[in-house]
């Protein structure tokens, strides 16, 4: 009996699985568990049911094409070819498509990333930029073919004739189509500025419409400072594009009637303000006549005189009151002021002696006791009108005695 090596062994076995037909373009459904993309690109994770597991690989080339991430948990439908790695002597399924089960690959990449996106904020509308009020530019992100780009412009020339609109053409589906969308709005942006942008198509199905759904074209419409209008399919149609622009627009008609006035409306409403205008400044008017004629029909107006003849009249009482008090305070003052001088001129030496009585000093000091005198004192005796020299010829007793007892 011959010997074999282990590779002879799996080289055999493998030929054994590549030539059995069933195995080849096979559609096994499963469980999606440890799943693991490489930074080569490659995928590798196993596929699993209640009654057991297989293990699977999906290469770069195929791994590229994919709408959705494939994550642990997920069911889904993986068509390949069953085949042995050699290396390990193991048998596993090299995967060429794969689709979630019960729901479309587009769909799921569309809620998965649009979870992400919004957990990150993209979505929110504190981010939400006004529209202006009279755009005087307006630049399109669209197809050059097609209704879409007819339509706007005939909406928006129809509704305000002197808007300026600017067109970047673009491819709207197909491969290399979100690129140029969001390379359009950078440009808008950058090098060609305008009040408004409206980026959108006409309508389709889920895939025509995926170009707006694509990640890049999600971050080119929330990087942009200037606001822009999502317009994209038909009124039930939703794109990512509409979560992140500043305003979704039903239809590409929509967006232009929401991008600019309608100046037949702007007149009306114009026309309603300088009627309103003119109505109040009649009715000011009106008020300020009927309050000028009460003003000219009070007497006092009529007659200004006898607003002054009234006015002159309390000035002559308050001046004659004020004249009365003055003399009454003059008097009293008076009063008392010759009361408090002929106090003072009881007081004075010279009146008394006016009233015949003198004075005598001695060395210049009045005296005013014989206890300050002794006989032969030299006096001077004042009078009222001069002096006389004098001499003490004697003092009385009672006086002399109570001097020598001192």
């Amino acid at each position: 009996m011959a010997i074999h090596s282990v590779s002879q062994v799996n080289k055999f076995i493998k030929g054994m699985f590549d030539r059995e037909n069933v195995l080849k373009g096979i559609m096994i459904r499963g469980e999606i568990s440890n799943f693991k993309c490489y930074p080569s690109g490659h995928c590798y994770f196993t596929l699993k049911d209640a009654g057991g597991a297989l293990k699977a690989v999906m290469f770069k080339s195929r791994a590229q094409h994919l709408r959705f991430q494939p994550v642990n948990g997920l069911k889904v439908v993986a068509a390949g070819t069953i085949s042995v790695y050699e290396r390990d002597g193991a048998y596993q399924l090299y995967v060429d498509s794969l689709a979630p089960e019960g729901t479309g690959d587009l769909q799921l990449a569309f809620e998965q990333l649009k979870a992400k996106l919004t957990e990150e904020g993209l979505f929110d509308q504190s981010w939400k930029k006004p529209l202006p009020v009279f755009p005087k530019r307006i630049g399109v992100v669209t197809s050059l073919a097609g209704a879409v780009l007819r339509d706007i412009y005939h909406v928006s020339k129809h509704r305000w004739p002197k808007v300026q609109l600017l067109l970047h053409p673009v491819q709207v589906q197909g491969e290399g189509s979100a690129e140029q969308i969001a390379s359009a709005i950078e440009f808008f942006n950058k090098l060609c500025p305008v009040d408004v942008l409206i980026v959108g198509r006409g309508g389709g199905s889920m895939e025509d419409l995926w170009s707006f759904n694509e990640e890049c074209v999600v971050r080119a419409i929330f990087a942009s400072k200037i606001p822009v209008i999502s317009a994209v399919g038909h009124e039930t149609d939703f794109t990512l594009a509409d979560f992140v622009a500043d305003v979704r627009a039903a239809t590409p008609s929509n967006a232009a009637e929401l991008a600019v006035p309608d100046c037949r409306e702007v007149a009306r409403h114009v026309q309603n303000l300088q009627a309103r205008l003119t109505s109040q400044v009649k009715k000011e008017i009106e008020s300020r006549r009927l309050r000028l004629e009460a003003c000219l029909r009070s007497p006092v107006l009529a007659n200004p005189q006898s607003l002054l003849a009234a006015r002159r009249q309390r000035l002559d009482y308050v001046l004659s009151d004020l004249q009365r008090l003055t003399e009454k305070v003059i008097t009293t003052k008076k009063h008392r002021l010759n009361l408090l001088l002929e106090r003072l001129d009881g007081m004075n030496p010279a009146g008394v002696l006016r009233r015949g009585y003198a004075m005598a000093e001695k060395g210049g000091k009045l005296v005013n006791s014989v206890e300050d005198v002794a006989p032969k004192d030299k006096l001077l005796l004042v009078l009222q009108d001069g002096k006389v020299p004098v001499e003490v010829v004697g003092v009385p007793a009672k006086a002399k005695a109570g001097k020598e007892g001192k």
